[in-house]
Formats: C-alpha cells, structure tokens, sequence
C-alpha cells in the first residue's frame, strides 16, 4: 500500500512519525532566534511550524505553518501547533495574521492555552514583546477573514473582537522591548560552516574510505570545489549546529540526486582582530556575513558524513592552517588579494600554494642567530680536544645508478 493510500486510511505509515526541532536561520533585522520544528514521516517532511523566539525565551511568534498536500487531513498541523504550546509553557504566543487556509484551520482547532494568545489579552499584559499597533491590525484582518468565510474564528475569546483598537494600542507603543543585542564574536572562537556536495563517484569513494589519510582526503575536496569557494551561508559556534543546518537542506531538496551527497563542514580559525573584521550579523549561536566582498579565512579543519549515517563522521585537522576564502558575491566585488590568488571560480591560480602567507618569525633575526650558532660551535670543539683523525669510509657495495623517484599523482585531482 503506498504512503498517500495509508494516509487516506487515517492511518500512520509504517515508517511512523517523529518531531525534529531546529534552527531556521533568517536574515538580519530582528534579535529574535529563529526555529523551525518539522514533522517527519519516514524520511519525509509532512510538514513544518516557523517560528520566533524572543531573547528571554517569554515570547513566541509563529510566522508559518504548513503540511505538504500528501499528508494533509491527518492532524499533523494541530500536532506541531500542540508541541510548540507544549515546549513552551508559560511563554506568550502572538499567531499572527493568518491565509485562507489557516483561518479555516484555525476555526477547527482547539487553543490549550487560550489565556496565553495575545490576541485574547489586553494589550499592556504582553506590550513589551510585540508591537501594540501591529496586533490591532492582525485582528483586524482575521475578522474580516471570518466575516468572509461566515466563521466564528473562536470569536468569543478574542479580547474586544471586532472593535477598532489603534487608539489603545497606541498607549502602548512605548513599552516595546527587543531584547538585549546579543551575538558571537567571530575573533574569539572558531566557526562552523556547512554546504552539501554532490561529488565525482570515484571522489565520492576516496572521502569516505577510512583507510586513507584524513587530511589528505580533506585536500582531495578542496582542489576539487576550489580553496576560495568556501560556503557563504551561515557559520555556527558548533559543529553539531553546521551539520544541522546541511541536514535541513536535504530534507527540503524539492528532488533526490542519483549520487549520494555529502555533508560537509568547513572549521575556521577565529578571524582577525575586531577592527578589520568584515559586516556581519551575529545572533548568540551563529552569524551571517554582510556585504558582497569576499573574506580571506584560515581553515582550521574539516569534517563530512553522509546524511542519516551520524556515527561515521571523517575528520581532518590542519597544522598549520590553510589559507581559504568565501567567495565575493560576484567578480566584481572580488578584492585584488582574492584577484590575485584565485580565478573566477574559487580555484587557486598557479603558483599559489594553500598555506597562510605569514614570515618566518625569525626571518629578521638571522645574523643574531648565525654567531650565536658559530659560538657554540667553537665553545664545543674547545671543549672536545685536538681533532680526531676520521675512521675512513666504507667503499659503496653497488655503485650502480638509482632508478628514479617514481611519479605519484595525489588522490582527487579535479576531473
């Protein structure tokens, strides 16, 4: 029996159901955390619940929540809005404006918490997470969505349903509290940025093959994507956080690849100091990179899995680092450091090696070091006698030339 026909049964899958909550990361503009918790059947997204999450973790504001058609009908959507009033007990939930579709879902769904809806309370209970005049107008437009559709909407517990409520809510404008600017800071620990490769089977082979060396498959995948194609998404504080964020991508591919893909991770050194860092946008668990140009880094490592098979996890550490790059968000804006290292597509121009170029901390310091080697040098040999004559040396046993080195092409050369 297929998946669709059981679901028409009222019946689970075989497969069952299970909840994952996780990031969804948005762009910069609020201080709110942005979650995501996704209902799987199988290996399947039936649907997902967005929402925000004020920094004290006292205020919700549910932004999106949807079931994919294969799996409507069936309670999912009740499921995910019971867990998120469950896993927040005494938090305020604003539920915003809602569609055509969530106000017939909502005429049929039974709030547990009608008490901690904001659009049942008085405005100066909940004024410092939400905007005042925002929620009047939300009401305003779920009335007219009943009216229209002839439902009641829960009506009866919806505070002054109906009523025009701009004057009072703007007695509260004031009271509005974003929440303290809290953030990473990117040149103090290490960052964890995660993309999904879909790579040549015979590369796809050597990188998860465990008898090979670590680093030397990390820098197999490197020459293959290109040192300054590093991910420009966003970089999290864990590497836990990173392959999170490349599992809910794959989860949402709108199609499956005939080739498996690879989860991997890029582990950056912490960046240079505060004042030459690049814009950013830093939340308490990850950071978005601002502007178009491109950002030099120093990669500290490398791990990659493939997806649902967490406990084989490859790793490589790299010492020194290697010097990397994200890349600009177009040529255009590609500084003339990444001009003169990489080409047009991320990969490392010749005569450029893959090390950070930094002197030798000794470079300046040679004549200092050359006497104190030829002192120590003439101390030694004072202290050793008059020279002995040397034993003489053994004649060769074969004085036949040696073949020469052999020629070893390393592993994962880009086809």
């Amino acid at each position: 029996m297929s998946r669709q026909a059981q679901w028409h049964k009222g019946e689970l899958p075989e497969e069952g159901l299970s909840l994952w909550l996780t990031d969804w990361k948005i762009p910069a503009g609020t201080s709110w955390d942005g979650r995501r918790l996704i209902a799987l059947v199988g290996n399947a997204v039936g649907g997902h619940l967005d929402f925000l999450v004020h920094p004290d973790r006292q205020a919700l504001s549910v932004w999106g929540l949807e079931v994919r058609p294969d799996f409507q009908r069936h309670g999912l959507a009740t499921l995910l809005m019971d867990a998120l009033y469950a896993a927040h007990p005494r938090a305020w939930i604003n539920h915003g404006q809602r569609l055509d579709a969530g106000t017939w879902w909502w005429n049929s769904y039974r709030d547990p918490a009608p008490e901690r809806n904001i659009h049942n309370v008085a405005p100066q209970r909940w004024a410092r997470y939400f905007n005042a005049l925002d929620v009047a107008a939300e009401k305003a437009q779920n009335d007219h969505s009943n009216d229209f559709f002839g439902l009641d909407g829960h009506k009866g517990a919806v505070y002054r349903y109906g009523e025009r409520l701009e004057e009072e809510a703007g007695l509260w404008i004031h009271d509005l509290w974003e929440g303290p600017p809290e953030g990473i800071d990117p040149s103090a620990q290490r960052l964890h940025g995660a993309v999904r490769l879909l790579l040549p089977t015979s590369l796809h082979a050597y990188i998860h093959d465990a008898a090979h060396d670590g680093a030397a498959r990390a820098a197999a995948v490197l020459d293959y994507i290109g040192h300054g194609s590093l991910p420009r998404g966003y970089w999290n504080t864990s590497l836990h956080a990173a392959f999170e964020d490349v599992h809910h991508d794959e989860l949402f591919q709108d199609a499956a690849s005939v080739r498996p893909a690879t989860h991997m991770v890029f582990t950056l050194h912490p960046l240079a100091e505060p004042g030459s860092l690049p814009d950013y946008d830093a939340r308490p668990t990850h950071l978005d990179f601002l502007g178009s140009a491109d950002i030099a880094v120093e990669l500290a490592g490398m791990a990659w899995r493939l997806p649902g098979q967490p406990w084989t996890t490859h790793t490589a550490e790299f010492a020194p680092p290697v010097a990397a790059a994200i890349p600009p968000r177009g040529r255009q804006h590609a500084s003339a450091a990444y001009r003169a290292r990489y080409d047009e597509t991320g990969f490392l121009l010749p005569h450029t090696d893959a090390q950070p170029d930094t002197a030798h901390p000794y470079a300046d310091r040679a004549g200092e070091i050359r006497d104190f080697a030829d002192r120590l040098q003439r101390d030694v040999a004072a202290r050793a006698g008059p020279p002995q004559s040397p034993e003489p040396a053994p004649m060769p046993l074969d004085r036949r030339p040696l073949p020469p080195p052999m020629q070893h092409q390393p592993p994962g050369q880009r086809p």
